[in-house]
């Protein structure tokens, strides 16, 4: 195919070399056109498990619902009441310095307990960090108790 350069008429002879509308000499176009494109056909569908009456019917009649009492549904967090519970006895056992040490205790109890049921069944168990929290201030504090006591032992010695 060439097409006229100037006024852009195309010619499907190949031998002739110049346009018959202005006389300019035809040029070899690049325009190539893109091979048709063939494609499959549909796959078919079981139409014989197609319903004949409208799909939305099945939501247009609500009177089977009209009875029924209304219940929200509640979707339940994991319990992480041992974890918060350590973490508050440790964050008790820094804040009151010299009597510390009962929150202190109480943090590694429940710290414990609640990281061995986060362990073992983390589906319905959290607060993993909460219980490690608990469990460092616990120990902190009993260890600040004890070196207060030693010290308050030894001082008194002297």
């Amino acid at each position: 195919m060439k097409v006229c350069p100037v006024c852009s008429q195309t010619y499907t002879n190949e031998a002739q070399n110049f346009c018959l509308n202005d006389g300019a000499q035809l040029n070899q176009s690049n325009y190539n056109a893109p091979p048709t494109v063939f494609m499959d056909p549909p796959d078919a569908t079981n139409q014989a498990n197609w319903q004949a009456t409208n799909p939305m019917s099945q939501w247009q009649d609500q009177s089977n619902l009209q009875n029924q009492p209304f219940m929200p549904m509640v979707v339940m967090g994991k319990n992480q009441t041992l974890p918060t519970v350590s973490l508050v006895c440790g964050i008790l056992s820094i804040l009151c310095c010299y009597f510390g040490f009962p929150f202190g205790i109480g943090a590694l109890i429940t710290g414990y307990l609640g990281l061995n049921n986060t362990n073992k069944d983390s589906m319905q168990y959290g607060g993993r960090g909460l219980a490690i929290a608990g469990l460092v201030l616990g120990t902190i504090s009993l260890i600040g108790s004890v070196m207060f006591l030693l010290f308050a032992i030894i001082g008194n010695l002297h």
